[in-house]
């Protein structure tokens, strides 16, 4: 018996390159996700940070950072976002997309760690996180973050942004129906700054769906309301 188990599973070889190293001859940095959780509240865009554990507070000293974790061996990346987001933060129901991989040498002071950095965009209103272990934070007014968090959180706001000036709210940040200067008031908050009423009318209704109603405000003329156009 114990030779037909044999024969049915021979003992793994360990690979050997062209060098004669194994792979436990190379070093193996640990493999972190780290998520920048982006969204409009109140009018400007913000990004969800976690404190170092469970219960602290600024008083403790401590840094914001990015919810994030390392990987378990024989985990998927996908799933260890969803984990660190749901552990961290309190987060669930995201479909956070990889952003890219930071692996400076130096950016962890505990040893070499590859970060593979994620981001999602999120409606404020499908947002809810565990206010005891995260907060929401502006982009513009982040304190400095451990783990060099901060050049993820700009990386992904740099995305966010390129996303926005080349379709109108492709994240769905919005509810239909809604104003054109609804939707400029949005752009804005995700640029940060203030764009050209006429240019931006210009780009963006020919990509939305009129709904044939409208809007009757205080005072002029009644607006039009849309709803999303198709993806390009």
């Amino acid at each position: 018996m114990a030779f037909e188990w044999q024969r049915a599973n021979p003992p793994r070889r360990t690979y050997r390159d062209a060098a004669g190293r194994s792979l436990a001859d190379y070093p193996r940095p640990s493999v972190a996700v780290d998520t920048a959780v982006l969204t409009v509240d109140e009018g400007v865009l913000c990004v969800v940070l976690v404190w170092p554990a469970h219960g602290d507070d600024p008083s403790a000293g401590g840094q914001h950072r990015l919810p994030g974790t390392f990987l378990h061996e024989g985990e998927r990346l996908a799933d260890a976002v969803l984990r660190s987001l749901r552990d961290k933060a309190g987060v669930t129901g995201l479909d956070p997309r990889q952003l890219h991989v930071f692996d400076d040498p130096d950016r962890d002071d505990r040893g070499r760690v590859l970060s593979v950095a994620h981001v999602v965009t999120v409606p404020a209103r499908e947002l809810a996180i565990d206010a005891t272990r995260a907060v929401l934070a502006p982009v513009g007014d982040a304190p400095a973050l451990a783990y060099r968090h901060d050049e993820i959180v700009d990386l992904a706001v740099a995305a966010v942004r390129d996303e926005y000036a080349a379709s109108p709210d492709p994240r769905h940040l919005l509810d239909a129906p809604f104003t054109i200067r609804d939707l400029q008031d949005l752009h804005e908050s995700v640029a940060g700054e203030p764009i050209p009423r006429d240019a931006f009318r210009r780009a963006m209704e020919a990509r939305l769906v009129d709904t044939g109603t409208s809007r009757r405000g205080v005072v002029g003329k009644p607006a039009r309301l849309f709803t999303h156009g198709r993806p390009s």
